[in-house]
């Protein structure tokens, strides 16, 4: 028994830990990943941006009266930035005054009846109506700045406290929506460009009223300041109301002689109707066709040229590509018209006109060797004879080409010269100081603008010219939509001498000599 009691086992004791240290246990599953530090910045940055544009939205507009006009006076993301004026509902205007992701919109609301009548009442008021509208807009525009910054920091901390929950996460979203506001108000100050009123784009009813903006010589000599001719604009809006919005006919200065620039018609029948439309309502001294009126050039395409005879003002031509020299010969003999061809010049209205045929007949749109070589042989020929005419003290003040490429040997040889062919508008002031102006299609293209998915537009130009100096002021690119649109817009240039501020010497080509006497 002794020796059985002896095998018993004896139970195993557990020693405790050497260190002192309890049992480690297995770490716990982590039960969601950390999320992504650049989703979460990109998830506040939505949160900041969609808060900042609601709060602009909902609250960030400011009504305001300028001058006899209610406005609303509104800050709108773009990327584009500048700044819009909604004239219901005659159209709206657009000025490129600043480039940063804001814009200013003005929305003309209407006329109060008590401040119009009473300019009515009193007329000589209008004399100072330029100064109270400015007092107006600065007051507006300080007002709408203070409204924007607690519109966005409101729109932002509100919508953040909604998604995140927490205070300081919705005090950061809002805090860097008034950043982005500031910087967006720094960038536009650093890019304000006070010189936007030079150069305004119009749509709608107010397309047809340039009068808003003055005539040709007004706009060289006083627009200045940005608030004042905002003001000035307010103020000739006004006076549209108060003649019951009927559209003012354009009144230019007498001394100013109007030009209508017009180039690749290609047998569109609607253009004659625009043409005529534009020489009344601009009182349009001389018309200029850089070619391309027909399609084929053929003798069965001849009549629709027949309307030219009743357009109201001389018309100048010089062939196309798609005219033939049988269309030419039926022009020489169509009453108002002025073919031009092989240096071939005219003096019109004060100003005197060259110009040369294109060399190719390509009515099927081929390609024909050595075409590049022709088209420049054809604008040294030009070139030549605008030399020998101003040796001849009779200097030419326009030239005229079809191909742009032939347009550009004429360089230093004539202040401007007029081309087409490309079906868009282009300008540029060549090397030596002549300046090319390419129109666009006045006929949208023809028959070829069902050929893409969207119509081209229609385009023209209006040039005005100093009659004295003869030479270019500015000028008024006109777009309408093409087939089956109703869009319109025009928009005004100034040449860079005859921007506000120009030394007399910025002029980048000669000074003419003393007007010609006419000569046919």
């Amino acid at each position: 028994m002794a020796r059985a009691r002896a095998r018993t086992p004896l139970p195993l004791r557990t020693r405790a830990p050497a260190t002192g240290h309890p049992k480690r246990r297995p770490p716990a599953l982590e039960l969601a990943a950390r999320p992504n530090p650049w989703a979460r910045a990109a998830g506040l940055t939505a949160v900041v941006l969609l808060g900042a544009w609601l709060g602009l939205l909902i609250v960030g507009n400011v009504r305001a009266p300028v001058g006899p006009m209610n406005t609303t006076m509104t800050l709108r993301p773009s990327l584009t930035g500048g700044t819009k004026i909604n004239i219901s509902p005659l159209g709206a205007l657009r000025l490129d005054s600043h480039t940063a992701p804001v814009r200013l919109d003005v929305n003309v609301d209407q006329l109060d009846p008590a401040r119009s009548q009473a300019l009515v009442d009193h007329p000589e008021r209008l004399s100072g109506l330029q100064d109270e509208v400015a007092e107006d807009v600065r007051h507006g525009t300080l007002d709408l700045a203070v409204r924007s910054c607690v519109a966005v920091v409101a729109g932002a901390t509100a919508l953040g406290l909604a998604v995140y929950r927490r205070p300081r996460r919705a005090l950061t979203a809002g805090g860097l929506a008034l950043a982005l506001l500031a910087a967006s108000g720094a960038t536009a100050y650093a890019t304000w460009n006070p010189k936007s009123v030079l150069e305004p784009r119009f749509s709608g009813l107010l397309s047809s009223a340039p009068s808003l903006v003055g005539n040709a010589r007004s706009i060289v000599t006083e627009f200045d300041v940005y608030q004042q001719e905002l003001a000035r604009l307010v103020t000739n809006v006004t006076k549209l109301y108060d003649v019951t919005s009927t559209l003012p006919a354009y009144q230019p200065d007498p001394t100013t002689v109007r030009v209508l620039h017009v180039s690749d018609i290609h047998l569109n029948p609607a253009s004659w109707k625009i043409i005529g439309s534009l020489v009344e309502q601009y009182k349009v001294n001389v018309i200029v066709d850089s070619g391309d009126t027909m399609d084929h050039g053929s003798a069965a395409e001849n009549g629709f040229l027949d309307p030219i005879a009743d357009l109201g003002a001389p018309y100048v031509w010089v062939r196309g590509n798609h005219d033939s020299r049988l269309t030419q010969h039926y022009l020489e003999g169509v009453d108002n018209v002025h073919v031009l061809d092989d240096g071939r010049a005219v003096t019109l209205a004060g100003l005197r006109f060259a110009g040369i045929g294109d060399p190719q007949f390509t009515p099927d749109r081929s390609s024909v060797p050595g075409a590049g070589a022709s088209q420049e042989e054809a604008g040294d020929r030009l070139a030549s004879a605008l030399r020998a005419q101003a040796a001849a003290g009779t200097p030419v003040d326009v030239a005229v080409a079809h191909e742009p490429s032939a347009a550009r040997r004429t360089d230093g040889a004539v202040p401007l010269v007029l081309a087409g062919h490309l079906h868009h508008e282009e300008t540029e002031v060549m090397k030596n100081g002549t300046r090319l102006r390419v129109e666009g299609s006045t006929g949208g293209s023809g028959l070829r603008a069902v050929e893409g998915e969207y119509p081209d537009p229609i385009q023209a130009s209006i040039l005005y010219f100093d009659r004295d100096t003869r030479r270019l002021q500015a000028w008024d690119e006109i777009e309408l939509g093409g087939l089956g649109l109703t869009t319109a817009e025009v928009s005004r240039h100034l040449p860079e001498e005859n921007q506000p501020g120009a030394a007399p010497g910025d002029t980048p080509f000669p000074s003419p000599s003393p007007s010609p006497s006419p000569s046919p």
